[in-house]
């Protein structure tokens, strides 16, 4: 194994600390990515783009309350695009 890869311990160790408010918002920060990614034009998937945003609308009630403010923001914004990419598409 290279010296710039940790090794599994070291892996072992971060999954250790992890919390799960941490993992939420991680998951959240990566299911709007990936929304988003799924209303550009080049990779349109509207089912998994409105599936990643309903993930959102279930995750936020979970997260602390800036981070749920920031979920919510993210959200709305998500809907936005949606709904033009959805009146571009039909």
């Amino acid at each position: 194994m290279s010296e710039s890869q940790p090794d599994l311990e070291q892996v072992a160790e971060e999954f250790r600390k992890l919390t799960v408010p941490d993992l939420l918002v991680s998951t959240c920060s990566m299911l709007g990515s990936l929304a988003f990614g799924k209303l550009s034009a080049e990779a349109r998937d509207l089912e998994q783009a409105r599936l990643a945003i309903e993930a959102l609308k279930a995750l936020a009630p979970l997260l602390s309350e800036d981070a749920r403010r920031d979920v919510q923001q993210m959200t709305a914004s998500l809907q936005l695009a949606y709904a033009g990419a959805a009146s571009s598409a039909g």
